[in-house]
């Protein structure tokens, strides 16, 4: 019995040493795919490249907002796929004359970086600077964060005094749905980044829309929920019977991101 004991504690250290300095394997998922915005329905768009620390230059697409009076959206996509998978989602904000940013991540595109919490945070707000390079205060930012990609989005949020946030099957921390899912390696306690929203979203001031799907098998809803319950007002969330973790645009998603924008701009217009 002592044998066996020891066997199965030696098999269940070796199995935690292995998740733990593989980690980063299980979290970012490269994707080398250079896409270009015409070949997904977006010719209004450039294709370019923002430089970041390490001398990494991250791939984005840039469309300037048609006036003063349009806000521009930062994207700010999940841990695997390229950018321009995530083109529809954008496309009639680009033909309604609003600014839009949609950029990747280090660890894609060619760009020779490496994925983790501080490298994306700091490559984010190089993103952020960019886009006040070219003339456009935070105060007409409206920042999207779709599933890893809310974890950026409200770290920044809670830096800024921006216009918005977009919140799309978001989590309250990283550590929290490893847990869930790796328990019997208490996951909590060893994730490296953790993209703790939790702790973050007290800090926003700007309105809030998060919406999730009850069907969502990859960040299930109820970390959707317990963030929004710690978010402070102004806010709004729609949780979509049947909606799974990439599907809610075909469950209207779409209609509340544009209703979202139109009245930050409103917002912006008031002064």
């Amino acid at each position: 019995m002592m044998e066996i004991l020891l066997y199965a504690g030696g098999a269940w250290i070796a199995l935690v040493g292995i998740m733990y300095l593989g980690q980063r394997r299980m979290m970012y998922f490269p994707d080398q795919t250079v896409p270009h915005p015409h070949d997904h329905g977006l010719p209004q768009m450039e294709r370019i490249r923002i430089a970041a620390e390490d001398s990494v230059e991250i791939l984005a697409w840039w469309h300037a907002p048609l006036d003063d009076a349009h806000p521009v959206l930062v994207y700010f996509h999940g841990n695997a796929g390229h950018i321009g998978e995530r083109g529809y989602k954008i496309r009639e904000m680009v033909e309604a004359g609003y600014g839009v940013l949609l950029a990747t991540y280090r660890y894609n595109a060619g760009a020779g970086g490496k994925g983790s919490e501080r490298a994306l945070l700091t490559d984010a707000r190089d993103v952020l600077e960019f886009v006040k390079s070219r003339g456009i205060d935070e105060e007409r930012v409206v920042l999207y964060g779709e599933s890893l990609g809310s974890g950026v989005a409200v770290a920044m949020a809670a830096e800024r005094n921006v216009a918005g946030l977009i919140l799309e099957t978001p989590y309250s921390s990283i550590a929290e749905v490893a847990h869930s899912r790796y328990w019997f390696v208490l996951a909590k306690w060893l994730i490296h980044d953790r993209y703790d929203s939790l702790a973050r979203i007290g800090k926003v001031r700007a309105p809030i829309l998060l919406f999730h799907g009850d069907a969502d098998a990859t960040i299930p809803i109820r970390f959707g929920e317990k963030l929004f319950d710690a978010a402070p007002e102004p806010k709004e969330a729609h949780f979509f019977p049947g909606g799974r973790h990439t599907d809610l645009y075909d469950h209207g998603a779409g209609k509340l991101v544009m209703d979202f924008m139109d009245r930050c701009a409103e917002r912006v217009r008031a002064g």
